[in-house]
């Protein structure tokens, strides 16, 4: 793929839907992590950074809106380096903590939290390599 700066390098880009961009945008960094590194308009859209992932957040119009209470329509993962400390920043923040970390067979511990507009997201730090069939998956293509 060719470079470009206006646009996050990576492959697969999320865009999650927000009443307020900027207030979206401060409350990702603060409860997540996430870093600014480009703002189109003043509350159309940002696009943002965690290690080499992105995610765009985006404001409300015509047919785009945030999920509705108690409706999930998606998930992000987020791999982090410590679920249990990210937990407890996210937690601080006011994130409402869906389920509290948890070590899986698969080799992760994870987490997830819903965002001040209701998006939900797992945040997932790798104890240990598993081959999927360990624990009941089945490898398909390597890559």
């Amino acid at each position: 793929m060719k470079p470009n700066r206006s646009i996050p390098a990576s492959t697969v880009i999320p865009v999650l839907i927000y009443p307020d961009v900027r207030e979206a945008v401060a409350w990702l960094g603060a409860a997540f992590g996430f870093v600014e590194r480009v703002r189109i308009g003043e509350d159309h859209r940002a696009q943002l950074a965690y290690g080499d992932g992105a995610v765009i957040v985006g404001d409300v119009r015509h047919d785009r809106r945030p999920p509705r209470p108690g409706e999930v329509t998606h998930s992000v993962t987020v791999r982090v380096e410590n679920a249990r400390a990210h937990c407890e920043r996210a937690r601080g923040h006011g994130a409402r903590i869906v389920m509290e970390p948890t070590d899986f067979e698969y080799g992760e511990r994870q987490y997830a939290a819903e965002d001040l507009a209701g998006h939900q997201w797992t945040f997932s730090e790798t104890l240990a390599d598993v081959a999927p069939e360990e624990w009941g998956g089945t490898s398909v293509a390597t890559g």
